[in-house]
């Protein structure tokens, strides 16, 4: 199947846990716009997470404050509710390892739903535009990628967010110069991310904005998520990332079947206090795979 076909906007869904706002600097929809789309095709329950950034003059330092993004949420939350549509306030944090103590110190005045944390490429990056051909010419795969991967490693060890989100979204602006094939053919890279997201119970998110991007699959691919279950992964999500109206659930049947494919039977969400489980619609035969750990 096509991955334009694989990107179309799904129904009939417990959950997307990745869902941006007009309060995030690169998102353009407001909040009743992304429940109106839920209520109309059957998406029992959207997570709000808009972007937080602690670096200055990275796009959401200082975008919106914690107090309107809450409102917003909470707001929207009770006035959809009687429609049937759960909406939780969650955030995306991008995390920076300068910046860990600032993290912790929001995190620890401030309380949200849900928490990812991501790996985001700025214009320092050597991921950038301007200089990831420069970066990815005459070095080996692992050089390559050490910067994106240490990071994100450091981001789970950290054990600040209750999932790490698009664990390779790197494989965006490496292509064409390194394919999703060649990060496919060296699993071993993810290894320590995998193990560290096993040994901190860190969750694992299936983002399926790759497939409306140039990896043209999901961050990540499904024989990643598979290899975290083997390793001892219990924990996985799924979410589209949308920025826009349009994109919204977007490719969320096919990450859904990326989750059921490599064993899962429900995904691990939070609601603001304990984890809990959100079992997958039966049509994904995903009985008797992983269950879900609340601690």
């Amino acid at each position: 199947m096509a991955s334009a076909d694989l990107a179309v906007q799904a129904s009939d869904l417990p959950l997307d846990a990745h869902v941006h706002t007009d309060l995030s600097p690169d998102a353009d929809v407001p909040i009743d716009a992304y429940a109106a789309q839920a209520v109309e095709r059957g998406i029992a329950e959207i997570a709000i997470t808009d972007h937080v950034d602690f670096v200055p003059g990275t796009p959401a330092f200082s975008f919106a404050t914690f107090e309107d993004r809450e409102r917003v949420a909470r707001e929207a939350a009770a006035r959809w509710a009687p429609r049937g549509l759960a909406i939780r306030f969650g955030v995306e944090i991008t995390y920076d390892r300068a910046h860990e103590d600032d993290i912790r110190e929001h995190l620890r005045r401030h309380a949200y739903d849900y928490v990812i944390g991501s790996v985001h490429v700025y214009a320092d990056s050597p991921f950038h535009a301007s200089r990831v051909a420069s970066w990815t010419a005459g070095r080996r795969l692992a050089e390559i990628v050490a910067p994106y991967f240490d990071e994100v490693q450091r981001a789970i060890r950290s054990g600040l967010f209750d999932t790490i989100g698009h664990l390779d979204f790197v494989k965006r602006y490496l292509v064409p110069y390194v394919t999703p094939a060649q990060l496919a053919a060296a699993p071993e890279l993810y290894d320590p991310l995998l193990t560290a997201l096993v040994e901190t119970g860190t969750g694992l998110e299936v983002n399926t904005s790759g497939l409306r991007q140039a990896a043209a699959e999901t961050y990540p691919a499904g024989p990643i998520v598979e290899r975290y279950r083997v390793r001892g992964g219990t924990r996985v999500v799924a979410g589209s990332d949308a920025h826009r109206k349009e994109s919204f659930t977007s490719g969320l049947e096919a990450g859904y079947g990326v989750v059921a494919a490599a064993g899962f039977g429900i995904l691990a969400f939070r609601r603001g206090g304990s984890r809990v489980d959100v079992t997958l619609p039966d049509r994904f035969g995903t009985r008797g795979g992983v269950e879900g750990a609340h601690t």
